[in-house]
């Protein structure tokens, strides 16, 4: 690992559009991250005091949601100000089978690197994607849980090089933010779209690709780039796609 410049952060956040002056801020911590909730919240609720933004508009922490680890597809208020935090214990996500046809959607600038240059939509390769993933689990595993991963990295990379993607609708995205530490606009642009793809039942790749949905890849994550969702489709419809 003396070969990285940073250890990668044990969290990411994702910031949903305003609705009604509401922010809903999405908060994703990962292994020994989890000890640390208590403190991102308490950073989030100072943040939103002392203000947000080149304007620095402030705002108040109305709750705190969880994802139910038994119920996926609901959520559990755990916190409000002056409440005492109850979380639910950590979990990891359930990788399911692998569907025979799949389409990856990349819903914020994915950033990736070939050789130190910006991968674009035109040279973009499944190894590419698979690649910076892998990176990413290596090193959170390494650095916030209590076991490194172990796997022949050399062959999964061999392997995915010669992974063809059936389709590609990428294009490329620009994101501005504003970094209060340089006084100045920075641009973090990278891979917006979809690229569909079709796996073994026994692929080695699918456990990483599913998990990734929530570490998000690439660079800057944990500001929320690097988001992507998989989608299962029926072989019939999505070759006449």
């Amino acid at each position: 690992m003396r070969k990285y410049r940073a250890i990668p952060h044990p969290f990411l956040l994702e910031v949903h559009a305003c609705q009604d002056g509401h922010h809903e801020v999405g908060l994703t911590v990962i292994g020994r991250g989890n000890d640390y909730l208590p403190y991102f919240i308490q950073a989030l609720q100072r943040a939103a005091t002392e203000g947000l933004g080149r304007n620095r508009e402030s705002m108040k922490l109305i709750d705190v949601w969880q994802a139910n680890p038994v119920e996926t597809e609901s959520w559990v208020r755990i916190y409000r100000p002056e409440e005492r935090l109850e979380p639910f214990a950590a979990s990891v996500p359930v990788v399911p089978s692998v569907p025979p046809a799949m389409r990856m959607r990349m819903k914020t600038p994915v950033r990736l690197q070939r050789e130190e240059r910006l991968v674009t939509p035109d040279l973009f390769r499944f190894s590419d994607l698979f690649g910076a993933l892998l990176r990413r689990v290596s090193m959170l595993s390494y650095f916030h849980s209590d076991s490194a991963l172990e796997t022949d990295f050399a062959t999964l990379m061999e392997q995915a090089r010669r992974v063809e993607l059936t389709e590609k609708k990428l294009v490329w995205r620009e994101w501005t933010r504003y970094s209060s530490r340089q006084k100045t606009a920075m641009q973090m642009g990278g891979l917006v779209g979809e690229v569909a793809l079709e796996l073994e039942a026994d692929s080695p790749f699918w456990p990483y690709l599913w998990i990734g949905q929530w570490i998000h890849v690439g660079k800057g994550t944990s500001m929320g780039l690097g988001h992507y969702t998989i989608e299962a489709a029926s072989l019939p419809n999505y070759r006449a796609r």
